[in-house]
């Protein structure tokens, strides 16, 4: 409620009463456990204080009498009453500290839960670099992937190869399995069954850190960094980030460099609201610096996962133009829902449920007569 991301649906669908009464429901629910910890902790700590008390009212009863019997000096009765007191003084603190541990370890289970997690990829530069240039190309073989904790399979016996110098797009409904392919090639996760190859070789036979190298992608759910304009370029290649030219480059490639050179301070302008002197853009305007941040590496493969859906027609038009140039030799791979865009690849791969149902050129697809050609009829019906 707090977000200028949010705003506009809060105010337009009026669902700042709602998601008060949730909060409020919420906040109830959670204070009511909290008391009944707290007066099952306090009656706990009471019930210890009235036997603490009691045995200290009658330790001090029992020197009392044991003194005026004279059994006892006055200095002895100084000297227990001393004991006594500090003996209380030091329960109640281990009381107090028994309290606080257990408060303390309902949290520290999640740290040091958190700080014995393993990541099953870790960088080794012991292993092989990635070939440079790849000369056959990257490839999925026989690939079967399931997300950890969850049994149905994302990917099912995926076969598909990027070719060197070869664009390749991936087509299919949501939650087909093509945002997961590219987390394969960029070796987020290693497939459940299968192999991606490299040059013929199994990919876990690189260095993970000189893989991700080779790559430079813009996925569809990208970062908005609350850092300056050339930052927010210049994160997808940290070491080269102040090489001059170069990211002032990369910002013209994306189309980017339009919307920067109009900023107060150009790449010296913070974005975002997170700061008083941040400059918000339209999602148009951070596509770009997404897709610029993209191009900084000098990359084998790029991927783009949907990389023009917040641009206007004309911007989408250009930035296709500049992508035909800058993936000249390259290897690509293009995730969209827009086939004027998916009809550029050299190949195209069809995938519905995890699998590849159909795969070939725009043409050999049409000709097919099946999903793709479906699909495609049912889009360019809309322009007709």
């Amino acid at each position: 409620m707090t977000s200028d991301e949010t705003v506009k649906e809060v105010r337009l669908f009026d669902l700042g009463g709602h998601l008060l009464d949730q909060y409020r429901r919420t906040f109830a629910r959670f204070y009511r456990e909290n008391r009944k910890l707290t007066i099952s902790r306090e009656s706990v700590t009471f019930v210890l204080g009235i036997l603490s008390a009691g045995t200290a009212s009658g330790l001090y009863i029992f020197v009392a009498l044991a003194t005026i019997a004279g059994r006892l000096t006055l200095g002895d009765l100084t000297l227990y009453h001393q004991a006594l007191v500090q003996t209380q003084d030091r329960l109640r603190m281990i009381f107090a500290s028994v309290n606080s541990m257990y408060e303390a370890n309902l949290f520290l289970t999640n740290l040091f839960d958190f700080l014995a997690f393993e990541p099953d990829i870790r960088p080794d530069p012991g292993r092989h670099a990635v070939p440079r240039p790849i000369q056959d190309g990257i490839e999925l073989r026989d690939v079967n992937f399931s997300y950890p904790g969850v049994r149905e399979p994302v990917l099912r016996g995926i076969n598909l190869k990027v070719n060197k110098g070869e664009t390749i797009a991936l087509v299919g409904a949501n939650g087909a399995g093509k945002t997961t392919i590219v987390k394969l090639l960029t070796r987020l996760y290693d497939p459940s069954a299968g192999r991606v190859l490299i040059d013929g070789l199994d990919m876990r036979v690189y260095d993970v850190a000189s893989v991700r190298s080779q790559i430079g992608a813009i996925f569809q759910d990208f970062v908005r960094y609350h850092a300056t304009a050339g930052d927010n370029i210049g994160y997808g290649n940290l070491p080269l980030k102040d090489t001059p030219g170069l990211v002032e480059s990369a910002a013209h490639r994306s189309g980017a460099a339009e919307a920067i050179e109009g900023l107060p301070r150009t790449y010296d302008t913070t974005l975002g609201r997170w700061w008083g002197d941040g400059t918000e853009l339209s999602g148009g305007e951070w596509q770009k610096i997404a897709l610029a941040r993209g191009y900084m590496r000098d990359a084998q493969l790029l991927i783009l996962d949907e990389p023009t859906s917040s641009l206007d027609a004309r911007s989408e038009y250009e930035v296709f133009q500049r992508f035909k140039e800058l993936v000249a030799g390259r290897m690509a791979v293009l995730i969209s829902h827009r086939f004027s865009t998916v009809r550029m690849a050299d190949r195209i791969y069809v995938i519905e449920d995890g699998r590849v149902s159909e795969h070939g050129t725009h043409e050999e697809l049409i000709a097919l007569n099946g999903t793709y050609a479906t699909w495609f009829g049912m889009q360019a019906s809309a322009y007709q």
